[in-house]
């Protein structure tokens, strides 16, 4: 087996873009990704992205050493931008004293949309191409990052927000069995394209669920004050 064929790290650009033109050019490799990867995962080649996005080869290896590199900063871009989404919606739950289920349902939705339909065709291929290739390493770590961030948030929601008795604070426990049990369900409905995704009925059950672990058990322990 080939050293690459296991990477240990993060893949990281070769260069990082400090400079207007550089962050262009990055902004540049990605468009043209997402637009051949419309095409099909096989049409997806350094050479292809580089005519397409306008550079020479050359330009594109300074940043990026392969099509694999490419792809999963993409996704690594998407899950920074998702997290900060959430992390907004969040802060303005809280500052609004919102429902807890409608900040829920919210949360689920925008889950969805990110990681299962995407925003176009050649959306929910590379979401489906982005599960396919993202490593189990990377992914559980920014699983582990979101729930400690929004396990934060969803505390101060229940304690400061919507004021509902009947919820209870996250417990890290709660929010493991959450983050995962939620993304691996939005997971296998991308990669087997199941026609529940993107319907209310998927996110229903979905917010269900959440809701049925965020609900007060008088008979559970509760967490030390």
């Amino acid at each position: 087996m080939k050293k690459t064929d296991t990477p240990k790290t993060r893949p990281a650009l070769r260069r990082q873009p400090t400079q207007d033109r550089a962050l262009h050019t990055v902004e540049a490799i990605f468009g043209a990704t997402a637009q051949i990867v419309e095409q099909g995962e096989a049409a997806v080649t350094t050479n292809r992205i580089a005519e397409v996005a306008g550079f020479s080869i050359g330009t594109l290896y300074q940043y990026f050493p392969s099509k694999e590199a490419i792809l999963l900063a993409m996704v690594e871009r998407e899950r920074n931008r998702v997290q900060q989404q959430i992390q907004q919606l969040l802060d303005a739950a809280v500052a609004e004293r919102r429902e807890v289920r409608g900040v829920v349902r919210d949360m689920v939705g925008l889950l969805v949309a990110a990681f299962g339909t995407g925003r176009s065709q050649a959306g929910r291929q590379m979401v489906r191409l982005g599960w396919r290739i993202d490593r189990h390493d990377a992914i559980t770590a920014a699983l582990r990052e979101g729930a400690e961030r929004n396990a934060l948030a969803l505390s101060r929601l229940v304690e400061e927000g919507g004021g509902d008795a009947s919820v209870r604070p996250p417990t890290p426990a709660m929010m493991f069995v959450a983050t995962r049990a939620v993304m691996g369900a939005i997971r296998s409905a991308a990669l087997e394209q199941s026609p529940l995704l993107g319907t209310p009925a998927f996110e229903d059950e979905l917010v269900r669920m959440i809701w049925g672990l965020l609900r007060a058990d008088d008979d559970a322990p509760r967490p030390a004050a």
